[in-house]
């Protein structure tokens, strides 16, 4: 049975992704570098560390936690400009409101998370906030997604994991959780092996789906 959905943030609850691309290259523009949305899609979007590549790929002057900082300022600038719920997500909460415990689970910093969640009038849409303040290593481990059925007094089997990357799903699948995938343009061609589900939209997510996933053999 499951009891709760733990939803990733950045591309699969919020459409964020090419805000946060547009805010790393005004981060890196006083360096004189440019990161390119193919870049960023492999190596930002797909696998971890993009601000570590970054600073060593270019030989940067700063570190990436002071870029990751740069980063952060421009794009809590760029929230009310461009910023809106990635397809088929109200819908979908609607649907599984009161139904399940809801929570997102994410490698972004809580400074980033929750203006972004008030300008779109969804935080208090879950019972949990799990980002990158709460937890030792980020996705692909596993230890937001452990952190989260803490948090929620859930057994990892009775959690739903939603991710858009392969990141996100290895992350899921290493806590020990079913995992569905609702890859985005940004990451269609990343490894989705493992998963329950692979949707197209994420109001395909319904409470029929959701009971009918809980019913599988070692769900």
């Amino acid at each position: 049975m499951i009891r709760a959905v733990l939803f990733d943030f950045d591309g699969t609850l919020v459409d964020t992704e090419r805000l946060q691309w547009a805010a790393y290259r005004q981060a890196l523009a006083p360096f004189g570098v440019d990161v390119g949305l193919e870049e960023y899609r492999r190596h930002f979007i797909r696998t971890a560390g993009g601000a570590e590549w970054v600073c060593r790929r270019y030989a940067l002057p700063v570190a990436p936690d002071e870029l990751k900082q740069r980063r952060t300022a421009a794009y809590r600038a760029l929230i009310p400009q461009a910023v809106e719920t990635c397809p088929g997500i109200r819908a979908m909460l609607a649907g599984l409101a009161g139904r399940v415990k809801l929570a997102i689970v994410t490698n972004s910093v809580r400074a980033e998370v929750e203006p972004t969640l008030r300008h779109l009038g969804l935080d208090h849409a879950f019972d949990a906030l799990i980002t990158r303040d709460d937890y030792r290593r980020p996705k692909p481990e596993p230890d937001a997604y452990r952190a989260a059925a803490e948090r929620l007094a859930v057994a990892p089997r009775e959690a739903l994991v939603v991710e858009d990357t392969e990141r996100g799903v290895r992350a899921g699948l290493a806590a020990g959780m079913p995992v569905v995938a609702v890859p985005s343009d940004l990451t269609f061609d990343n490894d989705f092996t493992g998963c329950v589900r692979v949707l197209r939209r994420a109001d395909e997510l319904t409470p029929e789906l959701l009971d009918e996933i809980g019913r599988e053999p070692g769900a």
